[in-house]
């Protein structure tokens, strides 16, 4: 039996993995960990195998007051929490990183390990500062996993496909812009997460669904779901394709961004 520990108390990712870990039997024992103020400090990890790090700031609009949240909660916390697992004799630290530390809302060339890291808002860059102070802890006996996930999604999830899906059932009218984008179901996030626990796999893993997806089909199957009419269009392809890496939040709903394909 592994004793797993999630640090980031009612998280939707943490929350599902915590979830599909549990599902098998007494294969895992599964706690989640509030960090939210001090009391963490004072919970007991040395039963645990492994730590799973969820705890952070995300989807929330970014600004100069909250800027400073993004290093002190993704990265400075994430760091004292693994130092503190560290040295309660923790053998695995599984840390949420994103693929926001790529800094790319489009690209046309595939994304892998090695693509260099340049990452544009405070979420990435505060994610990034994390990864590199978790990455000088690693050492024999305390394995690092690092996960850049792309768009997460699901039911009830939080994120950007969420608050699309919301605006076509407002307009019923979505152009039918064919793209290319990495993306992971939360329950395809929760396998990868359960096989990096299980082998103790260590470094950077990029776990991504087994087809890329493509925008306007991902509306059309969420929309046909729940029997919601929508006007499917390529009036507007000519306008949306002129504005592809010139207006953020287009950008990121019909740009390419995929990552390379494990072989």
């Amino acid at each position: 039996m592994k004793k797993i520990l999630i640090t980031g108390a009612n998280s939707y990712i943490g929350v599902n993995v915590g979830r599909y870990l549990s599902s098998f039997g007494n294969l895992y024992t599964v706690d989640e960990l509030d960090v939210k103020g001090e009391g963490w400090k004072t919970f007991n990890f040395s039963s645990y195998d492994a730590v799973f790090h969820v705890a952070g700031i995300a989807h929330v609009k970014e600004t100069k007051e909250n800027a400073h949240l993004y290093y002190e909660i993704n990265c400075d916390l994430a760091v004292k929490i693994a130092q503190k697992a560290k040295e309660e004799g923790v053998s695995h630290f599984v840390f949420m990183s994103s693929m926001s530390v790529y800094g790319l809302e489009s690209s046309k060339d595939l994304i892998n390990s090695n693509t260099p890291t340049l990452p544009k808002t405070n979420y990435g860059k505060g994610k990034l500062k994390a990864e590199k102070l978790l990455s000088e802890l690693s050492s024999d006996n305390f394995a690092v996993t690092l996960v850049r996930p792309p768009m997460v999604y699901g039911d009830g999830c939080p994120g950007n496909l969420t608050k699309l899906f919301n605006v076509v059932r407002k307009f019923h009218i979505f152009p039918t812009i064919k793209n290319q984008r990495s993306s992971i179901t939360v329950e395809k996030l929760s396998y990868e997460i359960k096989k990096i626990i299980d082998n103790g796999i260590e470094g950077v893993c990029l776990p991504q669904n087994d087809e890329y997806l493509c925008t306007s089909e991902i509306v059309k199957q969420q929309m046909d779901k729940e029997n919601v009419k929508v006007l499917y269009t390529s009036l507007f392809n000519p306008i949306i394709k002129f504005l592809i890496g010139k207006i953020g939040l287009i950008t990121k709903a019909f740009g390419d961004l995929k990552y390379e394909r494990a072989e």
